[in-house]
């Protein structure tokens, strides 16, 4: 027997919020029809080593139904995300950021310190055009390893959602690289599909 004490979709889906924020996870709001999401940060949002409908943004529109965004810049450092998001919302005004940003400022050690701040502030430009946020982590010193720390710290000083382990999965298996640091066509698809089923676990989808 079906219970029907809830409006539907929408109602079950906020009652997954809330359930969520009792056990004490992050939950996203529930994304309304043909709202946006923007995937944004360096080369493996960008896509590279696969074709721009390859990529996890172009794999995950399919998957989603919603139009996603590519703001991917190949090679680009924390400093200059920092720099270049504040236009791409203002253009989009998305519903939804995944933010995937700092692994060149790790392979080229570039600092933990100030990437953490390029990441706060980015974090705090999304939430202030009223965006949600959802943090995927890069590994600590190569992208071999675990998720860098920093990341867990950022996602709970802000109350995100936080992916912070499929890319070091991902990037350990050379059946789904391009090359030492990127993706394949396979790799990106399962990177769209493990954020594609984080969205509807928290509550986006």
């Amino acid at each position: 027997m079906r219970l029907e004490t809830l409006e539907g979709r929408g109602g079950i889906l906020a009652l997954l919020c809330l359930l969520l924020a009792a056990c004490g996870e992050p939950a996203l709001r529930p994304l309304g029809t043909g709202e946006t999401i923007l995937a944004f940060g360096d080369s493996l949002t960008e896509g590279r080593g696969a074709s721009a409908a390859q990529s996890y943004p172009g794999v995950l529109a399919s998957l989603t139904g919603h139009p996603v965004i590519n703001g991917g810049v190949s090679g680009e450092l924390s400093q200059a995300g920092r720099a270049r998001l504040p236009g791409l919302l203002a253009e989009h005004r998305p519903a939804l950021v995944i933010l995937l940003e700092g692994g060149n400022d790790i392979l080229r050690g570039s600092g933990e310190a100030a990437l953490k701040a390029n990441l706060a502030a980015m974090i705090e430009e999304v939430q202030g055009s009223g965006a949600q946020l959802v943090l995927v982590g890069v590994p600590r010193k190569s992208l071999f390893a675990e998720g860098a720390p920093l990341y867990e710290e950022l996602a709970e000083q802000y109350g995100l959602v936080l992916d912070n382990d499929n890319i070091g999965d991902l990037l350990r298996r050379p059946e789904l690289k391009s090359d030492a640091v990127h993706l394949n066509a396979p790799g990106y698809r399962t990177l769209a599909e493990r954020l594609h089923r984080l969205l509807q676990e928290r509550g986006a989808l």
